[in-house]
């Protein structure tokens, strides 16, 4: 197969020949590229088959844990717009466009994501498509296909939540393919591949739980209830599957090894990875990769044991920051999301650092604490994607949506609210709880790219000083006192895909 220097969605699916022969070391993360090979010759043993697979989880880390420019991560197309937080930081204009609502087609935050989810997918489809014709035990091979499919799942997810109307392709492309400039699928079609995806997956014989990073069998069932939630609200409107994700939450929530962390420092420990609260994350390990996205947090004080100072990408906006309840431990310093004052030099004098920055993820094995030094390594810690506490909280949504307030549902939310030191009323009306979940999911899981998707499934924005809940459109983003507009609930599609693959179209109020 001839292989062609491309860009955007076509150069991912022909590298994915290159991508897919990365072979494993001693951790399925890390990676030795053997480019000289192809599928002819490469496909042939179940090392094949295992180095192929982890060439698709090496990509989760290029979709929002790539750089687009200074002081910036792709994640930021998610975090910017949400008006949770500050940038400070004047060397990025693209980030700066994110934040005041100006971003256009030419973004290289959504470029990233793009080449990175197309890339990812790709790479998924070459192990779907081969691994089924390589004679190796028949129980590996399936929990194989189930991560490849959950890993595709997770991709498009992830992608038609952003775009809308995508790509939806589920074989591999060449340059000779009738496919090689795709045009857009309705995106109620790609909710249904992923659905597909994802049930493959559950009977896949994949672990409960896994505790190395790898795809568990409690990774899907979340990952379904998520899907399931999100095809309830806008745009799908499908309230049907409310009911759906309550049931997959439940299932998660009766797997006796998962649990929430009683104290939040253990959410910021390594040695704590993809056990009891972390369901999945994108991995970060030494000698593979280290996690840069607390940079974006940390303020430009001498608070580390290797002297490092944040980029002020990443500030709490103040409003946001005042609105969490009175004796939320969420807000306690230094041991809930954010900090006021720190040690120098990561463990010396305690100094004041001259406002509110996210704790959240800040590694102190790394970077150090009150009278110990940091290792000074690097920071390892996960990028984390589903928490048993968004869990809980989406089966409390979608079993009010279904019965109401029940017992079962107040007990889910309550979870929550007592670890962070906090009464739950059991006597709300089916609105009343609905939004006190829905804050929930904003203080909760602040800073970890939900609160853009759960704003654009419910049509809603949390006004942090009203602290009551805005209509999307016409809601102001009070980091920048610019209004949302009917536009914004999808992003464009960047340009340069648009130029290598003429069939793409572009979003509404895009040029």
């Amino acid at each position: 197969m001839k292989i062609l220097k491309l860009k955007g969605i076509n150069r991912a699916f022909s590298i994915a020949l290159i991508t897919a022969t990365i072979l494993s070391c001693s951790d399925f993360l890390e990676e030795d590229n053997q480019s000289s090979l192809n599928p002819d010759s490469f496909y042939k043993t179940g090392t094949h088959a295992e180095s192929a697979l982890n060439a698709v989880y090496a990509t989760t880390r290029d979709v929002f844990g790539g750089f687009s420019g200074g002081n910036s991560s792709n994640w930021h197309l998610l975090e910017a717009v949400t008006g949770q937080s500050v940038n400070n930081s004047s060397g990025n204009p693209d980030l700066n466009s994110l934040a005041s609502l100006s971003y256009n087609s030419n973004l290289l935050h959504a470029r990233n994501i793009w080449a990175g989810t197309y890339k990812l997918i790709a790479n998924a489809n070459m192990v779907i498509e081969n691994v089924p014709g390589i004679f190796m035990p028949e129980s590996r091979k399936n929990q194989i296909l189930g991560e490849a499919y959950f890993l595709r799942a997770w991709a498009y997810f992830n992608a038609v939540r952003i775009w809308g109307d995508i790509p939806l392709i589920t074989t591999p492309v060449g340059t000779g393919s009738d496919n090689f400039y795709p045009e857009r699928t309705d995106q109620s079609v790609v909710f249904d591949q992923i659905v597909s995806d994802l049930k493959f997956s559950e009977t896949s014989g994949l672990n409960e739980t896994n505790s190395n990073g790898r795809v568990s069998l409690a990774a899907v069932k979340s990952l379904m209830a998520k899907v399931y939630l999100t095809m309830a609200g806008y745009p799908l409107n499908k309230t049907q599957y409310y009911a759906d994700a309550a049931t997959k939450a439940n299932e998660v929530m009766n797997i006796a090894s998962l649990g929430l962390f009683d104290t939040y420092d253990k959410l910021r420990l390594e040695t704590t990875e993809n056990t009891v609260e972390h369901i999945f994350g994108i991995q970060y390990a030494p000698d593979v990769k280290a996690n840069d996205m607390v940079y974006s947090f940390l303020p430009q004080v001498n608070i580390t044991t290797g002297g490092a100072q944040g980029w002020l990408t990443n500030v709490p906006e103040q409003n946001f920051y005042d609105s969490f309840e009175a004796g939320d431990l969420r807000k306690v310093n230094r041991e809930g999301w954010f900090f006021t004052d720190y040690f120098l030099g990561g463990s010396g004098p305690l100094t004041d650092l001259g406002g509110e920055f996210v704790f959240k993820f800040f590694n102190v094995e790394n970077f150090g604490t009150d009278g110990v030094d940091g290792n000074n390594t690097g920071d390892f810690l996960n990028f984390s994607d589903i928490r048993f506490a968004e869990v809980l909280l989406i089966y409390a949504e979608a079993s009010n949506e279904v019965s109401g307030p029940t017992a079962a549902a107040i007990d889910a939310v309550k979870m929550v609210r007592d670890r962070a030191g906090l009464t739950t009323p059991t006597t709300l009306s089916k609105d009343a709880f609905r939004e006190m979940v829905w804050k929930e999911r904003w203080h909760e899981l602040c800073y970890e790219r939900k609160a853009w998707f759960d704003m654009v499934r419910l049509r809603k924005a949390f006004n942090s000083v009203t602290g009551g809940f805005d209509d999307f459109v016409g809601h102001t983003i009070l980091s920048s006192n610019k209004a949302l507009q009917e536009k914004h609930l999808l992003f464009p599609i960047p340009d340069l895909e648009r130029i290598n693959n003429p069939n793409l179209t572009q979003n509404s109020g895009y040029n």
